[in-house]
């Protein structure tokens, strides 16, 4: 299972995204696009906005931090 989320450093609920996700168990790529503008513009293409928290679960985006979508892309 792949599983990318797209932070910057001060969003509370990118803080909150990654905690739910340590908690059980899934391992995750963390992607700063405050510090990386190619990221950045990568999760913009992806989703046409430019919040975070924006998840990325086998090729599924989901935009924020949504507890039902996460467990429904990770089929937990």
């Amino acid at each position: 299972m792949r599983v990318k989320i797209y932070t910057t450093p001060v969003c509370p609920y990118c803080r909150m995204a990654k905690e739910f996700l340590t908690q059980r168990g899934v391992e995750f790529e963390e992607v700063n696009v405050q510090e990386n503008r190619g990221a950045a513009l990568e999760m913009i293409q992806k989703t046409g906005q430019n919040g975070v928290p924006v998840i990325e679960i086998n090729n599924k985006i989901i935009v924020g931090f949504n507890q039902e979508k996460i467990i429904e892309a990770l089929g937990l």
